[in-house]
């Protein structure tokens, strides 16, 4: 029989906002997992670690001459679990979850993910953008220190910026500025709010080039020389920074439209389709629906899909609060004690983090379904028992695979054991 748990290796993505060489996380643990024919250059971008099977850059299994792990779970679907294969349809090896650590020295692009129904149109009209027909629906869970940009503000704080900042608000018509301001206290759900917040996005968004970069030379030059307003204090800092890394970027504008969040580290975000956004800074766990799908509109070099961001974001308004992920408990560890649950309102994944001090163990009962599980400090052993009973010796930077329906216990060696373990319970 074989062994329900294994190692595999992971995969790296050079992006430029990716944090260079050895200070970034993603290098650091590629390094230690010994990525064959992996060389760190000091002046390059490390931006993500990809461990599923993606067809993009799907991880491969090295103990069985480097096989995709999609090939293998095909050819072992009890692996998968019938429940699993039977509600995300993977029979064919596809993992319903793609898991990343991302290392990001500058933002990334102002950008949506689609839902199901809008990537399948998509991916038939535009196969060479959008790479696959899967929704991405993703929660980032911090390393370290991050900040970000996370849905719609409150209609009231952006009525804020369009009383004390002048620059962004001759971007947008009078007759839509007014229409706006009279369904300010409206409920976010009123369908009213839904399309006035929506034209003044679209209108910031599809401003004439030369009248946004003029507007923002002045932004820029006012904050500069210390002409912000009282209530332009929380925004100076990002407008700023944004402007330092993408000069002249219509994205910058932004900053007075979605809600600027920090996380610590082990805070969490859930972002479901059609919800903008944009990471600025830090290292973090991502996990998502098996896709690559992503709609920009700013603050990159890529392709700017404008028309579908506007014609397709949910327009919901709301404090940051909103997309925090509160952890628990899990109920299928023995101790209680040392790992905690992340569970977005999707299906396809869930995210434990497990932080075992020196010498401990702990027993996690089996889940019904595949788990990614990836070593980001420590080292220590995993065990398993069974018909295949055996175990492995892990460390930071190694990622491994557990079947569904084994059990396992973790046990640290020497220093505290850290790991991050995505799986989808069906």
């Amino acid at each position: 029989m074989s062994a329900p748990v294994f190692r595999i290796s992971p995969t790296v993505q050079q992006y430029d906002w990716g944090k260079p060489g050895a200070s970034s996380k993603v290098a650091q643990l590629a390094r230690a997992a010994g990525i064959p024919n992996l060389s760190i250059d000091d002046n390059a971008p490390y931006a993500e670690l990809w461990m599923g099977t993606h067809p993009k850059s799907p991880s491969r299994i090295p103990t069985l001459n480097d096989q995709t792990l999609q090939h293998y779970l095909a050819a072992h679907p009890e692996f998968l679990g019938d429940d699993v294969i039977k509600k995300f349809d993977a029979g064919n090896g596809n993992l319903p979850f793609l898991l990343k650590i991302l290392a990001i020295q500058k933002a990334l692009s102002i950008q949506s993910h689609p839902d199901k129904a809008t990537a399948e149109k998509l991916y038939a009209e535009q196969p060479d953008i959008y790479k696959d027909p899967n929704h991405k629906p993703e929660m980032a869970v911090a390393l370290t220190a991050f900040t970000g940009l996370c849905g719609f503000l409150p209609l009231p704080n952006i009525a804020k910026f369009l009383s004390f900042t002048p620059e962004f608000a001759a971007l947008i018509p009078s007759d839509i500025a007014k229409r706006f301001l009279s369904v300010v206290e409206k409920s976010p759900e009123d369908p009213a709010v839904k399309i006035a917040l929506r034209d003044v996005f679209s209108a910031v968004m599809t401003a004439p080039e030369a009248e946004f970069k003029s507007q923002l030379a002045a932004l820029v030059k006012r904050y500069e020389v210390g002409g912000e307003h009282a209530e332009e204090r929380i925004v100076k800092p990002l407008v700023l920074t944004l402007q330092s890394q993408f000069p002249g970027d219509i994205g910058i504008f932004c900053a007075f439209l979605l809600n600027y969040i920090e996380l610590k580290p082990g805070e969490a975000i859930f972002l479901g389709a059609g919800e903008p956004h944009a990471y600025i800074s830090g290292d973090i766990v991502e996990c998502m629906a098996n896709s690559d799908n992503v709609i920009r509109a700013g603050l990159t070099p890529k392709l700017r899909d404008v028309p579908n961001l506007t014609s397709t974001l949910t327009y919901i308004p709301a404090p940051s609060t909103k997309h925090y992920v509160q952890p628990a408990p899990f109920s299928r560890a023995s101790s209680g004690q040392y790992t905690i649950l992340y569970d977005p309102p999707i299906p396809e994944f869930s995210v434990l983090q497990t932080k075992l001090p020196k010498g401990k163990r702990e027993q996690h009962k089996a889940i019904k379904g595949p788990s990614i599980a990836v070593v980001t400090a420590g080292k220590g052993v995993v065990t398993w028992g069974g018909d295949a009973k055996g175990e492995l010796e892990i460390a930071e930077g190694n990622v491994f695979f557990i079947a569904a329906g084994a059990d396992v216990e973790l046990t640290a060696k020497g220093v505290t054991l850290v790991l991050y373990r995505a799986f989808v319970d069906a």
